[in-house]
């Protein structure tokens, strides 16, 4: 059975259907993003992450129509995700969404399945008891949480080892300008647990892509979180970053972004909206940044993401 801590660089699908962030159906079309999962699989990626969400369930409907479609016969691993809405109050909801989920995406099991977030008011005890009995039922293969923080997923990682189950991964933000897991205590426990970190924009939402500055800013909801000022302090980073890729033959700034994730021993899951995406990010792959690069760039990043 494959194991999350096989996998070295994922595919997010936040984006795929998604209008109100990332302008689908104008920027890019259903048929840009089959032609990324169909990369993805040409390229050797087979892990993709989706939640029922993401375009109010059109990501999983993407992707139970891709993989209906896939004659290659390849091993394609799924991780979805329950948003406990506190209006869901029983573990009934939970088995409800996640039945819902594998309709949508055309599969009798799903090889990770994840709360997306830690809301009020069911416990979290109760959601990890209603996640252990599907998981018992054959229809997930690992249990996941995601924007946990460190005492929360001990609590999620205790009450899943009651049941005789590892949890498997918590999903959450992580890149070169966002670091707080290494500061409040979330990287340390999942270290220490042996559970796989998985990094979500891990190229914050396009910024480590190099393609942003004050003088081109990003527009729409993205505008909000990084505006042109915010962007100002993060050139010296990118700098950082562009001279280390020129001394690998050209490497762009979300490869190395990508690859110093690699380092850290997490599971980067990039969007993809096109194919040629998708060849950029398996470009992270193969090679390794140096211990004084890794030192460089954590020097120049530390400290630098502002709440």
């Amino acid at each position: 059975m494959k194991d999350l801590f096989d996998l070295k660089i994922g595919i997010g699908t936040w984006a795929w259907g998604d209008r109100l962030i990332w302008s689908y159906g104008n920027a890019y079309s259903m048929t840009d993003i089959q032609e990324a999962f169909q990369a993805s699989l040409d390229l050797g990626l087979t892990f993709f992450d989706t939640a029922e969400v993401y375009g109010h369930g059109l990501s999983e409907k993407m992707l139970g129509t891709f993989i209906e479609g896939n004659q290659q016969n390849h091993d394609i691993l799924i991780a979805s995700k329950f948003m406990p809405f506190p209006w869901r109050l029983s573990k009934t909801s939970l088995l409800r969404a996640l039945e819902n989920s594998l309709k949508r995406l055309n599969l009798q099991k799903l090889f990770l399945y994840q709360i997306h977030m830690p809301l009020p008011p069911i416990s979290i005890r109760t959601w990890m008891d209603a996640l252990a009995d599907v998981y018992h039922s054959g229809l997930i293969e690992n249990i996941g949480v995601s924007n946990f923080d460190a005492e929360q997923t001990k609590i999620a990682y205790e009450r899943l080892k009651f049941h005789g189950i590892r949890l498997a991964s918590n999903q959450v933000e992580y890149n070169l300008i966002n670091r707080n897991i290494e500061k409040n205590g979330v990287k340390e426990i999942c270290d220490d647990l042996n559970i796989r970190v998985i990094a979500y924009s891990p190229l914050a939402m396009g910024i480590l892509t190099g393609k942003y500055s004050s003088e081109a800013p990003l527009s729409g909801p993205r505008a909000r979180k990084y505006p042109p000022r915010r962007l100002e302090k993060f050139q010296p980073l990118l700098k950082v970053i562009k001279k280390i890729g020129n001394a690998y033959d050209g490497k762009s700034p979300s490869q190395i972004a990508l690859n110093w994730l690699i380092s850290k021993g997490v599971l980067p899951i990039p969007g993809a909206k096109n194919q040629t995406q998708v060849i950029l990010n398996t470009g992270a792959l193969g090679w390794h940044l140096k211990e004084s690069e890794l030192a460089e760039l954590d020097e120049v990043s530390n400290g630098i993401y502002l709440d």
